[in-house]
């Protein structure tokens, strides 16, 4: 599965390049922007949002659209949790329920 997270433009580190730093969640990594320019100049895109995958913007989205995608992704990641625990703890249910003793 290919998973946008989405970012917000918050500085250019390479103009030539279209290299921006982009803020995810707290984190600040560097980005290729070059597709989401649409003709734009790289400082253009300063504020704006955008989904990113492996290291590159595939799309710009509005803020509202951002903060809905991140109050998901912070849902699943608490139901991914969730499932973990519940998948640990049945296995360990499991694992005493065969300890039957041979004599």
């Amino acid at each position: 599965m290919c998973l946008g997270i989405p970012g917000q433009i918050i500085a250019i580190q390479d103009n030539a390049n279209c290299i921006a730093t982009v803020e995810i969640s707290g984190v600040r990594r560097p980005v290729n922007i070059a597709c989401v320019l649409n003709g734009e100049s790289p400082e253009e895109t300063v504020g704006e949002w955008v989904l990113v995958h492996v290291g590159f913007a595939m799309s710009k989205i509005d803020s509202e659209e951002a903060e809905k995608t991140l109050a998901l992704l912070a849902e699943i990641g608490e139901l991914q949790e969730e499932l973990d625990a519940m998948k640990h703890s049945t296995s360990q249910e499991g694992q005493e329920g065969n300890n039957h003793e041979v004599r």
